[in-house]
């Protein structure tokens, strides 16, 4: 017989859920979470700490791995990336807001598909080279730009990067969740091979391409209308 499935540790969800709705920090949720999920499991106090200083040590040096990135990047901006990447651009006369963004949603998604998910990035590239340079393109083609229509570009511009990411990653055979789900079904008996999965995903890939660059050429529109307006 099936034993009863327990489901109290899926507190710690809701935990995460109304940390990050009330703005709280983030560690003190994140440990929060583990207690409340330790206890609903009906794990000693002493496992929930032994749990958590492990965690820790495992992964005390990925702070260090993600603050010299940004340091270095920093160091860029400080030093005029972003005036250099926005002065290159604006050479490009046919260059536009939103052929832009469709040549790097191009070039991550193909890159992501190939494993390589470290080559784009919100702090790494979009903030530092790839919003710079949109605006200084749509400027390029309009001249001064009113405050909210740069806002507008530079979510497009990270919007362009997730999407990159997230379907062009699902192609990539290695993929954590490809791994993930081949290893589920297994377990259930079902025999999946990780590469016709990987390559089910390519369809997917090219219909978010598609359709994000018709928003990205919906992007040009809408800024010449908001220009004309002002």
């Amino acid at each position: 017989m099936q034993s009863a499935v327990n489901l109290w540790p899926l507190l710690g969800v809701a935990v995460v859920v109304l940390g990050f709705l009330l703005r709280v920090n983030p560690v003190l949720v994140v440990v929060a979470a583990c207690g409340v999920t330790g206890l609903a499991a009906a794990m000693p106090v002493v496992a929930i700490l032994e749990s958590l200083g492990t965690a820790f040590v495992k992964t005390r040096n990925l702070p260090l791995i993600l603050l010299l990135p940004l340091a270095a990047i920093g160091l860029l901006e400080r030093f005029g990336l972003r005036e250099r990447a926005q002065t290159a651009i604006a050479k490009v006369r046919s260059a536009t807001a939103g052929r832009l963004l469709i040549v790097y949603l191009f070039a991550r998604e193909t890159s992501a598909a190939a494993g390589l998910t470290s080559l784009g990035g919100q702090a790494s590239m979009v903030r530092p080279l790839v919003a710079p340079m949109a605006e200084a393109a749509a400027e390029a083609q309009h001249g001064s730009l009113p405050e909210k229509l740069r806002h507008r570009i530079r979510a497009m511009s990270a919007a362009t990067d997730n999407v990159g990411l997230f379907f062009g990653e699902d192609i990539f055979v290695a993929f954590g969740a490809i791994v993930l789900m081949q290893t589920i079904l297994q377990a259930e008996g079902i025999a999946v091979n990780p590469l016709h999965m990987a390559l089910w995903g390519i369809p997917t890939a090219v219909c978010a391409f598609i359709i994000h660059a018709w928003n990205l050429r919906r992007l040009d529109a809408h800024i010449l209308r908001e220009v004309n307006k002002a």
